[in-house]
């Protein structure tokens, strides 16, 4: 079966590299593709794709296109603020920190695909537990915000114990950022997103 794919259509490259990157860890099932323009976008089958990123000034001058798909659009704006023009589109906000914006694309998927709803399962080898027990639970104090001297304290282990699960979690699920980790506890239910 082919995997489910997602289309960002905005002409700012540096920017939809970013949100590639992010869609693909919080989504790792899904197909992303970039597109700089709508001319591009509508000669790649649109219909085809799950849900559209899209930057405002594209949406506005093709509200007609985006409004017929409004359930598979998400507009991507700078600020949350005077984007009543756009109410009845979802929106994100991408001019932010990017554990926010982590933080803002989990609750939107969550919001949208409760439990995975209309989402194709996930491949084993992303369902499997891969961390210990201890290692979860440092994983879930470490996405919290807590620094190692706290998650040393909270679980009565010595400092050195928790760099050395730290580096462990790292190096077993292969992730580089504390926003790919979040992400990773959430998807799999380690954490409530309203802990982090």
């Amino acid at each position: 079966m082919e995997r489910p794919k997602i289309a960002i259509i905005d002409p700012n490259t540096l920017a939809t590299i970013g949100l590639k990157q992010l869609l693909q860890t919080v989504l790792p099932i899904m197909t992303v593709d970039v597109f700089g323009s709508m001319t591009e976008f509508e000669a790649n089958h649109p219909e085809e794709y799950f849900h559209y990123f899209v930057a405002t000034n594209i949406v506005l001058s093709n509200r007609q296109f985006f409004t017929a798909h409004r359930h598979k659009t998400i507009v991507l704006t700078l600020s949350l603020e005077g984007g009543s023009q756009l109410s009845e589109f979802h929106s994100i906000c991408i001019n932010m920190p990017e554990q926010e914006l982590v933080r803002s694309l989990l609750h939107l998927q969550q919001h949208a695909h409760p439990h995975g709803k209309n989402l194709p399962p996930m491949p084993k080898a992303l369902q499997q537990k891969v961390l210990s027990d201890r290692e979860i639970e440092v994983m879930a104090l470490i996405v919290q915000g807590y620094i190692n001297k706290e998650i040393a304290d909270k679980l009565n282990i010595g400092l050195s114990t928790v760099i050395t699960h730290r580096k462990n979690i790292m190096d077993k699920l292969g992730m580089k950022s504390v926003s790919a980790l979040t992400i990773y506890a959430v998807m799999h239910g380690y954490v409530d997103i309203n802990k982090i």
